[in-house]
């Protein structure tokens, strides 16, 4: 495998080493010493999960290393089966964007890993990003304001980069930081289900991806006809669960989409231009 790639994309830093994609952005008055120390510990971190990923791939194993323990915490207050792999994206975001504003006085910056995302926001600045569903529609807007203790985003569901349990087209969260918002965006997209529905064709994770930390775990590979009913019940069973992590101040919000219902669990103030129903 060949080695960390970085470049510049106008006032952004791509940082790209196997898996691990990173777009970088800052304030201009820190940018070249934050982009600085986001390239000097991006260097080892893959090297850095590699060394540790048989313990990774296994429920409550103890870890060693930096971003293995934000991997291992993300999940740690989570009660059913989940390994630190489920918040892996988030923590490699977390813990650049952590170097970042060790080596400068930050304002304002976020490390995007894929679409799981690491902010920082100091006083009277803010940050939105658009949420798109699998075809590219529209599904509303996050905005994200400093002073909210919200310090990463993630979504999770059919279609992403990783395998899901549930049938969810997407769940966004916002959490504290990235990895716990990854996490938490795994686990309400996989509560968003119709247990036993004839339509949703279920394979083991193992025989879709051979080293799957899922296992024989059956994960969705398609979806067919859901009536609105059965929509609506999926998406409570998700909410359901998005609000049991709130409630617990894992995370701050979630919204969770299934075809073309869209419902938020959480303080709606932190989504715009939302087109159904909201929890």
């Amino acid at each position: 495998m060949s080695g960390p790639v970085a470049a510049r994309l106008g006032d952004r830093l791509h940082l790209q080493h196997g898996p691990i994609d990173l777009i970088i952005g800052c304030d201009p008055g820190a940018r070249a010493a934050a982009f600085a120390a986001a390239m000097a510990r991006f260097a080892s971190v893959l090297g850095e999960l590699v060394a540790e990923r048989p313990a990774l791939r296994v429920q409550g194993a103890a870890v060693q290393g930096p971003v293995a323990r934000r991997m291992a915490a993300a999940v740690a207050p989570h009660r059913v089966f989940v390994t630190p792999m489920a918040a892996v994206a988030g923590a490699v975001a977390d813990e650049v964007l952590a170097a970042m504003r060790a080596a400068a006085p930050v304002t304002r910056a976020y490390v995007n890993n894929g679409g799981d995302i690491a902010l920082h926001l100091g006083p009277g600045h803010s940050f939105r990003a658009r949420i798109a569903g699998l075809d590219g529609a529209d599904l509303g807007l996050v905005d994200v304001q400093a002073g909210q203790g919200i310090g990463g985003m993630a979504t999770s569901g059919l279609g992403g980069r990783s395998l899901t349990m549930g049938i969810a087209q997407s769940v966004t969260v916002l959490a504290p930081c990235a990895a716990t918002a990854d996490a938490a965006a795994t686990l309400i997209a996989n509560a968003v289900d119709v247990p036993g529905h004839p339509g949703i064709v279920r394979q083991r994770a193992c025989d879709v991806v051979p080293d799957s930390d899922l296992g024989q775990h059956l994960v969705t590979r398609f979806v067919g006809g859901l009536t609105g009913a059965e929509v609506a019940l999926a998406l409570s069973g998700g909410a359901a669960e998005a609000r049991r992590m709130q409630a617990a101040g894992v995370i701050h919000a979630a919204i969770l989409c299934l075809r073309d219902r869209v419902e938020v669990a959480g303080h709606p103030a932190y989504f715009l231009e939302r087109s159904a129903a909201h929890a």
